[in-house]
């Protein structure tokens, strides 16, 4: 499903809805985004994605999980590529479940925030006809308050997006936004990515807004 206009995003309901079956859970875990979400200027490597499935108990289901982030991307270039790009990870998952992650590159790119949201709003539409579950992760402020400023518009647009949908939205702005240990990790590298405090900060956030519940573990 797609919408031609900006400004045309249309109320949505699931022509499937996503459930958990009885039986043994295979756990086909995307996560889709950015350079944050590939946790770019970690020296451990790691990221916040990484060190939220270190922390993820999962029981006696089976949880495969994929970090699907690229450098430069805005969400446009992710909703072109989600679909091909999760097919083949969710192959032996009989539970389908995307983290979306994205938005410093949608105002470096000069995208106004109608589209910007808009191709959220697909995104989460497109999942939601086939029944795959959903969970958004906002971008974190940079430590430049002019990018910031329009940064806080951004996740307003997209925490709506989110609420019309009954979609999680981890806020990751606000909390972080004067965050003296972020400011740091920031001040260190390129003002745009943290080190591994940061992003363990951007994975205690994830972790505690209702990720195992989302995950129904």
């Amino acid at each position: 499903m797609s919408y031609p206009h900006e400004g045309s995003e249309p109320d949505f309901t699931p022509s499937a809805e996503f459930s958990v079956g009885d039986g043994p859970r295979q756990i086909g875990l995307c996560f889709i985004g950015d350079s944050l979400v590939a946790g770019l200027g970690d020296p451990k490597a790691l990221g916040w994605v990484s060190r939220v499935i270190a922390r993820t108990t999962v029981g006696e289901s089976e949880l495969a999980s994929y970090n699907l982030g690229v450098r430069g991307e805005s969400s446009t270039d992710v909703l072109g590529r989600w679909r091909t790009e999760t097919a083949p990870r969710w192959t032996q998952s009989n539970e389908k479940r995307l983290v979306v992650s994205f938005g410093t590159n949608d105002i470096d790119q000069g995208m106004t925030t109608a589209r910007s949201r808009l191709n959220l709003a697909n995104i989460l539409d497109e999942a939601a006809t086939t029944g795959i579950a959903t969970y958004v992760v906002g971008p974190p402020p940079t430590s430049d308050p002019d990018l910031n400023s329009r940064l806080e518009v951004l996740v307003d647009a997209q925490a709506d997006v989110c609420s019309r949908r009954r979609v999680t939205y981890v806020d990751c702005y606000r909390p972080l936004l004067g965050h003296e240990q972020w400011q740091a990790d920031l001040s260190a590298g390129d003002g745009l990515h943290p080190g591994q405090a940061g992003y363990g900060l951007i994975a205690w956030l994830v972790l505690h807004a209702g990720w195992q519940e989302w995950l129904a573990l």
